[in-house]
């Protein structure tokens, strides 16, 4: 089993739930004949916060091999604290671990309405958290989609369905060497 614990980004927001990357993600395995199941726990709007607190029931009832951490991207957009949004992140990790599964983390980027420190540090947190757990890293989850209006919804923040595909090849590569 592959949980997808993420926010909008991962929850098809505007879009059918189908036409996702994550039911992509699902399509992708059976056809590359990995047995695995696909769980998405990823609700819109959340934040890390969010995320830690559901995590144990998803983990109890999915018993996961793999966990995709997609979270961050609110935490940054509502400009809260980096400090806390890392010690979420990083309790998320620990209790994946001590669940048995394998954990790739999703780098999220946030626009500078903050201010270049807070972006840098923003994105800097997700490679220091999979440096210091040794974890996967998934390189900038919309790599060649944020900025492209093309693939983006009307409400300007949100992949449209032209995206997912594009979406899924940033996160394959990262996933593919945890399902073997």
């Amino acid at each position: 089993m592959i949980l997808v614990l993420g926010d909008s980004l991962s929850a098809a927001y505007g879009i059918p739930a189908e036409q996702g990357w994550v039911s992509l993600l699902q399509r992708r395995l059976a056809e590359r004949g990995f047995p695995h199941r696909v769980s998405n726990a990823s609700i819109s709007g959340d934040t890390t916060s969010g995320g830690l607190s559901r995590l144990p029931a998803a983990l109890e009832r999915d018993r996961p091999a793999i966990v995709i951490v997609e979270l961050g991207a609110n935490d940054g957009l509502r400009g809260q604290p980096l400090m806390e949004m890392s010690q979420n992140l990083a309790r998320i990790i620990e209790l994946v671990r001590q669940a048995g599964a394998r954990v790739a983390l999703a780098e999220m980027r946030i626009p500078p309405n903050y201010g270049p420190l807070y972006t840098q540090k923003f994105q800097a947190t997700f490679g220091e958290l999979a440096k210091r757990y040794d974890i996967a890293l998934i390189p900038f989850l919309l790599n060649g989609v944020a900025g492209n209006r093309a693939l983006i919804q009307d409400d300007g923040l949100h992949p449209g369905a032209e995206a997912q595909p594009r979406i899924l090849d940033n996160v394959w590569p990262t996933l593919e060497p945890l399902l073997k």
